[in-house]
This record gives structure tokens, C-alpha cells and sequence, in this order.
């Protein structure tokens, strides 16, 4: 389904060693769950509505039985309500997965690598799935804007680090996925 060029992390050493290659191909993805609330058909709300659309999303990756396989998951809720009396107007739960073997990346480094990278490789079939479903709704498609998993990353840390601030624990930078 998709393959990552081969990519050298880091540099060379000066004795001619062969720098470590990262290789990454999807081996399926798949929706693990899937849900669609059309509050306008249900509650009729009439006159004219202007929506207002948030969107959140939240990654999980786990090790699969195989060597080198993880399940990757994108679990992303999109609601609409109007803009002026605050009903919902839909909500949109997904939950989807892929599976990927990532050979390649040291461990250290394997956490970010499958919450970030992976996700980037499924979004475009998530943005599918979301367009169609809205539309298939109802409603105009709802084509989502890139997201910056990056971004999404670095505020899981820093949750997570506040979170171990706040109980006391000591911190050493370390996360689970």
C-alpha cells in the first residue's frame, strides 16, 4: 500500500561503515470504528445555519506479535454546531488504524517515529473518509486541513510531563506510546 524510501540516519563513520536505513511499508490500514450522529435530520433545525466545525485528534501505537509491526492509530472526532444557537449539527467519530513494519529506527527514537510519521502516511485516507462520510451525511464534505502531528506530539509530551509534575513522580523525558 506504501513504502518509505530508504533514508541513512545519521552520519557514516569515518572507518566506511554503512549508515543504518530506516524502511517503513504499510502493510493494511483499515476504520476500527466508525460513528456519525446527524443531529440536524434528527432535531430539524430550521432558518439558516452557520456552522462551527472543531476537530480533535488523538494518536495510540502499539507492538503487534510480529517483529517490527505496530498498529497505529488515528482516533479523530470532528463536531459541528451552530454558530448561533449552539445546537449540534453532526458529529463524526473515527477511529482509524494502520499496520506498519518499520525496520530500521533506533528504539530511542521508534516512539516519535510511529506517532508521527505513520500517521502522516493514513491521513490522506482519513481526509477521504471524512469528506465522503460528511457528505454522504448531508452536509457540504468537510475536507480537513493538514495536520501537524508533529505538533500533536510535542503536546502529548508536555501533558505528560505537567501530569508527572503534578503527582509528585520524577521525570526523565521517557513517554509510553
Amino acid at each position: 500500500m506504501g513504502e518509505t524510501p530508504d533514508t541513512p540516519q545519521g552520519d557514516a563513520a569515518a572507518g566506511g561503515q554503512q549508515a543504518q536505513k530506516v524502511n517503513m511499508k504499510v502493510l493494511t490500514q483499515y476504520i476500527r470504528d466508525l460513528s456519525f450522529e446527524n443531529g440536524l435530520a434528527r432535531n430539524g433545525i430550521t432558518g439558516q445555519v452557520e456552522p462551527d466545525i472543531s476537530v480533535q485528534v488523538k494518536l495510540d501505537a502499539r507492538k503487534r506479535g510480529a517483529d517490527n509491526q505496530y498498529e497505529v492509530i488515528t482516533k479523530l472526532t470532528c463536531t459541528s454546531k451552530s454558530k448561533s444557537g449552539g445546537e449540534t449539527l453532526f458529529v463524526l467519530e473515527l477511529e482509524y488504524a494502520g499496520i506498519f513494519q518499520v525496520e530500521g529506527v533506533p528504539e530511542a527514537q521508534l516512539h516519535p517515529y510511529l506517532l508521527i510519521e505513520c500517521p502522516r502516511m493514513t491521513f490522506p485516507y482519513v481526509r477521504r473518509i471524512v469528506g465522503d462520510l460528511t457528505r454522504d451525511g448531508g452536509f457540504p464534505p468537510l475536507n480537513l486541513d493538514q495536520i501537524d502531528f508533529l505538533a500533536i506530539y510535542r503536546q502529548e509530551i508536555q501533558r505528560r510531563m505537567e501530569a508527572q509534575q503534578a503527582a509528585g513522580a520524577p521525570t526523565n523525558g521517557a513517554t509510553q506510546a
